[in-house]
């Protein structure tokens, strides 16, 4: 079986002030603290959380 496609993503700005549907989207990520690296899945819904969030996390080429 062919493994699942992952990307990593990786929070570089605080969640403090941010909106309660973009804290939502990083908490969704899996990402608790700035500087984190966490490994999802590569699909549209996680793509679509890490658009929004866009400007608080990098994602991680690997």
């Amino acid at each position: 079986m062919p493994s699942k496609k992952t990307m990593q993503v990786k929070l570089v700005r605080s969640m403090n002030g941010r909106l309660a549907s973009h804290k939502a989207c990083v908490k969704g990520l899996g990402l608790r603290r700035i500087h984190q690296t966490v490994e999802v899945e590569d699909t549209p819904c996680t793509r679509g959380m890490v658009n929004k969030v866009s400007y608080m996390v990098q994602v991680v080429e690997a």
